[in-house]
């Protein structure tokens, strides 16, 4: 696949940020009290933003992939 090289790095920066951010958001998610019950037990807002996580972390990922890929 041939891509500009600026458009391969910013891909690449993407997913770096990408992979950046969104642990760290997560951290501030599992300390959230919204984020388990008096039980204890894993919130809907818990599961919702570690599904949205988990799809930022993998579509970064991807991005990263591709980017890295079409920089040769």
């Amino acid at each position: 696949m041939n891509l500009p090289v600026a458009w391969s790095v910013l891909l690449v920066v993407t997913a770096g940020w990408n992979l950046l951010i969104w642990p760290r958001f997560w951290q501030r998610i599992a300390a959230d009290p919204r984020s388990r019950d008096d039980a204890g037990r894993p919130t809907r807002f818990l599961t919702v933003h570690a599904v949205l996580i988990a799809v930022s972390l993998a579509l970064g990922l991807a991005v990263g992939v591709l980017g890295v890929l079409t920089l040769f």
